[in-house]
């Protein structure tokens, strides 16, 4: 086969392009925005894989690249909430017109099926859990109303041109290379990268707000499964357990051998109090079945950041 990753050289789509090179043939679409030239590194040599510096907004390079494709891994996206709260026309260009431009793309170059990136974000706050595909939306942030308008865009395609979509929702992914650098960056490298230091990690509220995080290698699981079946629409990907950002940093002062008072400082706009997946949906529909626990995913993600 022959897969289109875009964002390929971002975290989750990095180690997407791993796993699908093993057995078919990748090509690599990212402008390194928001992903890492290095996460693409190792790919050079490889005969299967080519990496393409360019921007899902460039309908043109889009229409050039996807003929002959068999399906594309739509992970290119701007993905933070604190960013686009701060900055919501970035994000809408990046979320909604590359997600528009993709989904274009694939129609008229005869492609099956694409699978894209959404995101918990758009169920809001709303008090039910464990959230479910079938609840009405409540984005609170530009980020989140951008992921909700990307899977309307998916449905309407598959109705009225016979795309193939599926949107996963995935809810608070972590794991190898996801970058800790970026004043955007998610909760899990900055506290694993601060703690490996001897320092305190910043939590902001009270730190009882829960979260359902989820190891990386089961999206790419997630991702690849959707592809191989027929299945359409929005689904969750979680692990289907909450933790507290306390608990999640109690957790990983033991794996990383460290204690440390955390610093509380006041809740950010556009952040949810409690997030919970109920992952039955995908797993009737392809087979989605996490394999690693919270834990397990820690561990294995403050090894990856001390070797690195």
């Amino acid at each position: 086969m022959r897969y289109i990753v875009t964002g390929g050289s971002g975290f989750i789509g990095s180690n997407l392009a791993d796993a699908l090179a093993e057995k078919h043939d990748v090509v690599i679409i990212d402008n390194i925005s928001t992903g890492r030239r290095e996460n693409a590194e190792h790919f050079a040599g490889n005969e299967r894989v080519t990496f393409v510096e360019g921007s899902i907004t460039d309908l043109t390079l889009l229409m050039d690249l996807f003929p002959g494709a068999d399906g594309i891994f739509h992970q290119a996206a701007i993905p933070s909430v604190p960013r686009s709260v701060n900055d919501p026309i970035t994000s809408n260009e990046a979320n909604v017109t590359g997600t528009l431009n993709v989904l274009v793309a694939a129609k008229d170059c005869g492609v099956r099926k694409v699978v894209a990136a959404s995101s918990s974000s758009v169920y809001g706050d709303t008090p039910v859990l464990p959230k479910h595909e079938g609840m009405p939306p409540n984005p609170l942030s530009p980020y989140a109303v951008s992921k909700l308008t990307d899977e309307y865009y998916g449905k309407v395609f598959s109705e009225l041109y016979g795309l193939q979509t599926a949107f996963l929702r995935y809810f608070n992914v972590f794991g190898p290379r996801q970058d800790p650098g970026s004043e955007y960056a998610a909760v899990i490298p900055k506290f694993i990268t601060r703690l490996q230091r001897g320092e305190a990690p910043t939590i902001y509220g009270d730190g009882e707000q829960t979260r359902d995080f989820t190891f990386v290698k089961d999206v790419v699981q997630a991702n690849i499964k959707a592809m191989e079946s027929d299945a359409e629409g929005v689904f969750n990907i979680a692990c289907g357990r909450r933790i507290s950002l306390n608990e999640l940093a109690a957790i990983l002062m033991d794996i990383i051998g460290v204690r440390v008072t955390p610093v509380y400082e006041p809740p950010r706009a556009g952040d949810i109090k409690d997030s919970l997946a109920d992952i039955s949906r995908a797993r009737e529909a392809f087979g989605y079945d996490p394999q690693y626990t919270v834990e397990e995913g820690l561990a294995e993600t403050a090894a990856w950041f001390k070797a690195d």
